[in-house]
């Protein structure tokens, strides 16, 4: 196969609110394109971009699916990305492979959203966005005034740039295209509201504003006066600057506006060499690794004959080929057998097999050009995000990082089955490395191991993947909350340890004092030791076993089984036995003193803090602010945005919070999402403190 111009390249990502016919959308397109040659449907889990077993059983697409089809001479990327909220970093990473994001929205529903959030995020990253109004068969009662609603909610969500270039005919069998109309009334055409005169002038006068010469042109003579390749150019550019969204109809499951959909795709959407550059930047690094300055913008050229210049946006494994790594080549060519770079490493890879993927189905193709998706096999070493070149001068080139959420919902694991441990670690280093919104953490205050994704679907759907791909089952938990065990007086301690078991025995007395200590980042671990003993009472030799007892309890805790922060410790005098006086004793003693003292200087517990940021609709600001306050939170700030939203900042105690991710989604019905970092730690009040000492178990004392 050869190179395909990039002028003829479209690479599109279907994306928006859960539910919206996205997927069905994908379906009816390759369907009429003649890629397939029956209509699959997501009832009876057999379409082409829902094929895995995860996706068939929850009804929705958990990941990007690769897609393609011709159409009026061009060809189609299309890329159908999740729309549940607990997988948008899927359909983020789809960005930097696309010119056009089309945000399909259910002409039933409105605006919703996950349809809000995926322009914004559109917006963000400075890619041309199209507005798609599915199911426009499904309106019921009015459906003039119910469309024509939808638009209204469109542009007063986004501003008046959001533009029909297409109506509904009254039967709602098919669209009129107001942008390539003639713009008169005597070609007999009827649009289901509006006229379709009216809708051709707006669309032509809101694309003729982005050049000033064309726009003064306009006023004079009219459209008359401005030829086809004009109109074009202005077009693309209004895409480009966001002075334009373009809003279309159609019906996936009928079929109406489906065939004009893909004509627009095809002559009006932006090409490789049309759309706004994808943000690569230049990162210099140091001899130390650290980077020097702030990264220069590096812009991809689409020349088949530049160096190549590639992108990773999805890792996944196919059950037959292995590890696949799908990308997005923005610059020169990569072919079967040559050598490339993954981002600065020194050793080159050998490209083995190149793939075109439609859904589960894969091709082998002799190489790939600029603007073209592929995928490449067997290369260990790809990772999401991954660069891909042949010339070490691109070694500092990085896209831009995306603005990825947060992993906000965790569970603590431990395996069910302690004979997988050997191949638990690879399983889900695995899934971890297809998927950037998972984390596996260590948590040494509670000593547990925590999962942590996007919201509770999310885990699930990788607790069930982890299980069917190796066999592995987990026991899961709510996380511990890491409490700390701190002290608000000062007080003294001693502990004389003795045992004697016949011959040689044990023998070690240690009297010590501690007093409160402020932590700061010359002493992180919030703890000194100090020797204070006078005339030898106790000899130097023990003093480091009379700090490890100590540091023993100031990891697993002296009341509370918590590791313990901001305490001074000093030893002042002690007795020791010229013979049974060994390390063993010391160090026993000094922890038990440690814990005397401890019980005796107002023993405090600390409970982490966090900062939280909750983005939601204006009219679920109350019902969130009267929630943290129940949780003990304290809101801070109060930002309104536009669009109707508005963004909650307050810090709250982690143990109330640990679960929001669930709690905020039934309270906004899936419209809310927040962030959350560790702030500070503060005091628990003192019947949660109970509670908690309550649970420990205490030493062991084999004195």
């Amino acid at each position: 196969m050869a190179v395909r111009n990039p002028a003829d390249i479209r690479n599109i990502a279907l994306t928006g609110h859960a539910g919206t016919g996205k997927t069905t959308l994908a379906e009816r397109i390759l369907f009429t394109a003649g890629e397939t040659t029956r209509m699959g449907t997501v009832e009876d889990a057999n379409t082409v971009s829902d094929w895995t077993d995860e996706e068939k059983q929850q009804g929705h697409s958990l990941r990007p699916s690769m897609l393609h089809f011709e159409h009026d001479g061009h060809y189609v990327n299309l890329l159908d990305a999740p729309g549940l909220g607990d997988f948008v970093t899927h359909a983020l990473a789809c960005f930097p492979a696309v010119e056009t994001a089309c945000v399909v929205l259910d002409a039933t529903k409105g605006l919703e959203h996950g349809s809000r959030r995926m322009m914004a995020l559109a917006a963000n990253r400075d890619l041309p966005r199209a507005i798609i109004i599915n199911k426009i068969d499904e309106a019921e009662a009015d459906p003039a005034s119910q469309l024509q609603a939808v638009v209204e909610q469109v542009r007063e969500a986004f501003g008046s740039i959001c533009v029909p270039i297409n109506l509904p005919t009254p039967d709602r069998s098919a669209v009129v295209n107001v942008f390539e109309h003639d713009g008169s009334d005597d070609a007999g055409d009827e649009a289901l509201f509006s006229s379709v005169h009216e809708a051709h002038e707006r669309i032509v006068e809101q694309i003729v504003e982005v050049q000033d010469k064309l726009m003064d042109t306009y006023l004079e003579v009219g459209e008359e006066g401005i030829d086809g390749k004009q109109l074009h150019d202005a077009f693309e550019q209004a895409l480009r600057e966001a002075h334009l969204v373009p809003i279309l109809f159609c019906s996936a499951k009928t079929g109406a506006g489906v065939e004009d959909l893909m004509h627009i795709f095809a002559s009006l959407l932006p090409s490789p060499l049309e759309g706004n550059p994808r943000p690569f930047e230049l990162v210099k690094a140091s001899a130390d690794g650290e980077q020097e300055s702030e990264p220069e913008p590096y812009v991809a050229q689409p020349d088949a004959d530049k160096p190549l210049l590639a992108n990773v946006f999805k890792i996944t494994t196919d059950p037959f080929v292995g590890k696949l790594g799908v990308f997005r080549v923005h610059q020169g060519t990569i072919r079967v057998k040559s050598e490339i770079v993954i981002n600065d490493q020194k050793k080159p890879v050998r490209v083995a097999h190149l793939l075109k993927r439609q859904g589960k189905d894969n091709v082998e193709v002799e190489e790939l050009g600029p603007g073209d998706i592929g995928a490449v096999t067997k290369i260990d070493d790809l990772a999401f995000g991954s660069v891909l070149h042949d010339s070490h001068d691109l070694d500092a080139v990085r896209l831009r990082p995306l603005p990825l959420p947060k992993p906000m919902y965790g569970l603590a694991i431990e395996l069910k089955n302690h004979a997988d441990e050997g191949k638990f670690s690879g399983a889900l280093h695995k899934l971890m490395a297809e998927d950037p919104s998972l984390r596996l953490e260590r948590i040494a205050a509670t000593k547990q191991t925590v999962l942590r994704g996007a919201g509770e679907l999310h885990l699930r759907v990788v607790l069930d993947k982890l299980k069917a791909m190796a066999g592995i089952e987990l026991i899961t938990t709510p996380p511990k909350v890491a409490y700390k065990e701190t002290i608000a007086a000062k007080a003294e301690g001693q502990h004389r340890h003795k045992k004697q078991t016949g011959g040689a025995g044990q023998f070690g007395e240690v009297h010590l004092r501690i007093e409160p200590l402020a932590g700061d980042d010359d002493n992180p671990d919030g703890f000194v030791f100090e020797n204070a003993t006078v005339g030898g009472s106790i000899p130097r030799q023990f003093l480091p076993a009379i700090e490890k007892g100590i540091r023993q309890i100031l990891e697993h805790g002296a009341f509370a089984g918590y590791p313990m922060t901001g305490v001074k410790v000093e030893v002042f005098d002690g007795k020791h036995h010229a013979v049974d006086s060994k390390e063993i004793a010391f160090m026993k003693a000094g922890a038990r003193a440690f814990i005397d003292a401890v019980n005796k200087a107002a023993p405090t517990l600390l409970e982490p803090f966090v900062d939280i940021a909750v983005t939601c609709t204006q009219d679920h600001m109350g019902d969130i602010t009267s929630d943290l306050a129940n949780k003990r939170g304290r809101v801070q700030d109060t930002e309104i945005m536009p669009n109707g939203t508005c963004v909650i900042h307050a810090t709250a105690p982690l143990g109330e919070v640990q679960n929001y991710a669930t709690e905020l989604k039934s309270m906004t019905a899936g419209t809310g999402s927040f962030t959350m970092d560790y702030s500070h730690d503060e005091q628990c009040p003192p019947q949660v403190q109970q509670e908690v000492m309550a649970s420990f178990q205490g030493h062991h004392d084999d004195d």
